[in-house]
């Protein structure tokens, strides 16, 4: 049966147990916990559970945790760039990525969520042919310990110095690429949304990848395109996100149709997690717009949920 969950990495600031408390008061059924090393190295990341350091002691506390709220953990996320030109900065993100890994299968959490990622010294061309050489041994670590790993397939055009895509799997032509190597989706509307792709039009093709969702809207403005056209842009200022012409917004206040989404996830069977991911600027800023994103997000959502 679907669940409605939140990612946590909305609430960097706030406890693992403030979030699962937040969460179950106000409707939802399942986290997906963010557990980046560290909180701040960018928007929109957290540290809620210490995967590093991950003994039977936080195994048991974790549990209890959960129980105690009445929650699901739905999957780990830890989106990173798992193609990143640096070595020294590849090895750190392929060595937390592992940790997770070996949390989750400690917890039994089914899903551990990451990007591709891009080298962006390169082409694509190239970046595909290193990642068959280098990801294939993180989905089989993966893999040995009863884990799925789950790529969401957002642009990351803020990877790239000219925001063009900084993660390899934006597209179901490059999805196939990415199942071939024994990946699976977390699949969110959002992003095809801005691409021109019907998101609507990917769930049956994918059906049996698409594990775990995200709940994520975004909201479009086409005479700014007029201005600046699809790639957005050219000076971002400080902000290399800034494509000038759409914006995430929480579901419900952008252009993705979620009846007809979560109809057609319903039709071709997924019993996985729709999981709100919140990185909508009207409603950010402070924890009390946070927070009110989120309900907006569950209101729109719960009726569509059976259960």
């Amino acid at each position: 049966m679907m669940r409605l969950g939140m990612l946590t990495a909305c609430l960097p600031q706030w406890t693992l147990d403030e979030v699962a408390g937040w969460a179950k008061a106000n409707g939802y059924e399942a986290l997906e916990v963010a557990v980046w090393p560290r909180t701040g190295g960018r928007d929109f990341e957290a540290a809620h559970l210490p995967v590093a350091d991950f003994g039977p002691q936080q195994v048991d506390e974790t549990k209890q945790l959960f129980e105690r709220h009445g929650l699901e953990l739905s999957a780990f996320a830890y989106y990173e760039n798992n193609l990143h030109p640096d070595p020294a900065r590849r090895e750190e993100i392929r060595t937390h990525l592992k940790h997770s890994i070996d949390a989750a299968q400690a917890l039994g959490v089914p899903y551990v969520g990451t990007f591709i990622g891009r080298d962006w010294t390169k082409s694509v061309a190239d970046n595909l042919a290193e990642g068959q050489r280098v990801l294939p041994e993180l989905v089989d670590y993966a893999g040995e310990r009863g884990v799925k790993l789950i790529v969401e397939n957002c642009v990351m055009e803020g990877w790239h110095p000219d925001g063009y895509p900084g993660n390899l799997a934006y597209s179901p032509e490059l999805w196939e690429w990415m199942f071939s190597l024994g990946f699976y989706l977390n699949w969110d509307p959002s992003h095809l949304t801005w691409i021109g792709i019907d998101p609507v039009e990917t769930i049956a093709p994918y059906a049996d990848r698409i594990v775990h969702a995200q709940a994520k809207d975004v909201e479009l403005n086409p005479a700014d395109r007029n201005r600046y056209g699809f790639f957005g842009k050219v000076d971002k200022g400080e902000n290399p996100w800034d494509m000038g012409w759409w914006r995430y917004r929480v579901p419900g206040l952008g252009q993705v149709d979620w009846p007809k989404v979560v109809d057609r996830l319903y039709e071709h069977g997924f019993t996985g997690t729709l999981s709100v991911e919140h990185e909508d600027p009207v409603w950010g800023g402070d924890d009390e717009r946070i927070t009110q994103g989120l309900r907006i997000a569950q209101r729109t959502l719960r009726p569509l949920i059976v259960g």
